[in-house]
């Protein structure tokens, strides 16, 4: 019996889009299946009312490594503006109330560089470690804990316990950060969607017969059954640890393990819009936040007017998010409330709206976080998918790229990519070039 398809892509964010888009570039006849009602993922720009419909990204924000990142080729060449956020960026660290001395900003930028450093050599040690056991000799002085909950909560999405040191020092970033004019999610769907084909929405894929006889797939789920050559799948580790979908045979252990490994971390944001004029005297951009005590602690981390924008972006990840997610909506706005009113005291009140816009990755089931990091002594787990499952089946999205793009919408695309090149091959098609001009960033 012939399969339906050469190739069924389950899941339509950056790597779903990407790897159908190379699919078809191939010549195979290609479907993607997604539980969402919309494609993108992770990737995703809504226009709230409570922001005045603004574009404000619920998840990837920024293209990082830009000098080399596909996704700022393809955006400029689709006539899509990007803004370099290097040169805007100004930082108001707050001390018990009241703003860091120049002393104590000097103090804090040496500290960072301290714990880089420090960290970096710990990391290259054999034997791999959690990232505050990295910096141990560090803890306790006063601005170690404010550094680790940058480096480890809001850029891994996990507590400085919880991240593999070797995992933070492969995926540390270098280079732009650039921002889409109108969103990177709308991005996204505008550069990528069409070329990925036909998107079934709201069509939730519940089991992969994936060694079946005849040498096919068979994807399946409430929308009946669906045949192929080869598939590739792109949900998130969350969805895949949580056995959203089931597979026939059971994944192998090798991958059971890898996903033990690689959980989600979860990175979350509320947007609160200005009420009036005041903007606090701070410009776009500016960061405003206050020296934590515990990189575990419920703080949160404010981008004041991001690219002139009415409204302030509060950032908060690891365990205190998760917990946030769990408490719903309603206490997360509470909680980024209270911490502008301990930032800013009454002023806090005048400046800011009533309105909020919360992100609710933590709690979607289509992806139940917002990226992978890998646990101490786990790092090599994001390897782990190099190769299919019995020739025909694929893994790809950020949490499987290994050269220090994890995390990123950049290493989702090109793992998408990437997966696609080597499935047209197995098919015995011409696979497409490949856009991957990072190879190895470090």
């Amino acid at each position: 019996m012939s399969a339906d398809l050469d190739a069924v892509v389950v899941g339509a964010g950056v790597a779903g889009l990407a790897a159908a888009g190379a699919l078809r570039r191939a010549g195979a006849r290609t479907l993607v299946l997604e539980a969402c009602g919309r494609i993108g993922g992770r990737a995703y720009t809504a226009h709230p009312a409570a922001l005045g419909g603004a574009p404000f990204d619920h998840g990837a924000t920024w293209l990082h490594m830009a000098e080399n990142n596909p996704l700022a080729a393809r955006a400029r060449a689709a006539g899509i503006p990007l803004a370099d956020t290097r040169g805007d960026w100004t930082r108001h660290v707050m001390i018990e109330g009241r703003p860091a001395t120049a002393a104590e900003s000097k103090a804090y930028s040496a500290a960072w560089e301290r714990f880089e450093e420090v960290a970096r050599v710990r990391a290259a040690e054999p034997a791999d470690m959690s990232l505050h056991e990295a910096v141990a000799t560090l803890n306790g002085e006063p601005w170690t804990a404010t550094v680790a909950a940058w480096e480890a909560t809001l850029i891994a999405a996990a507590d400085p316990r919880d991240l593999s040191a070797k995992d933070w020092h492969l995926n540390e970033l270098s280079g732009g950060n650039l921002r889409v004019q109108g969103g990177l999610g709308a991005m996204v769907a505008r550069v990528l969607g069409p070329e990925a084909g036909e998107v079934r929405l709201g069509v939730p894929v519940r089991r992969i017969v994936w060694d079946g006889p005849g040498g096919q797939v068979e994807v399946s789920g409430d929308f009946g059954r669906i045949t192929a050559r080869t598939a590739i799948v792109t949900v998130s580790t969350g969805v895949l640890r949580a056995s959203g979908i089931g597979f026939t045979p059971a994944l192998p252990e090798h991958l059971r393990a890898a996903l033990d490994g690689l959980p989600m971390g979860l990175l979350s944001k509320v947007a609160i819009p200005a009420a009036g004029a005041d903007r606090l005297g701070t410009p776009s951009g500016t960061s405003l936040y206050r020296r934590v005590a515990d990189p575990a602690e419920r703080a949160i981390f404010f981008s004041l007017w991001p690219q002139g924008a009415d409204f302030a972006v509060g950032f908060f990840g690891g365990r205190a998010a998760w917990d946030l997610a769990r408490k719903g909506e309603a206490a997360t706005a509470a909680f980024a409330r209270a911490e502008l009113r301990r930032l800013l005291g009454a002023r806090a009140e005048a400046a800011f709206g009533d309105a909020v816009e919360v992100t609710t990755w933590g709690s979607d089931p289509a992806f139940l976080g917002a990226y992978a990091y890998a646990k101490p002594g786990c790092v090599s787990a994001r390897g782990a998918v190099d190769a299919p499952l019995a020739g025909r089946l694929w893994f790809a999205g950020e949490a499987w790229r290994t050269d220090g793009l994890a995390g990123t919408v950049g290493g989702a695309y090109l793992s998408g990519e990437q997966a696609a090149i080597a499935a047209a091959r197995a098919l015995g098609l011409s696979p497409p070039a490949s856009t991957d001009t990072c190879n190895s960033p470090r």
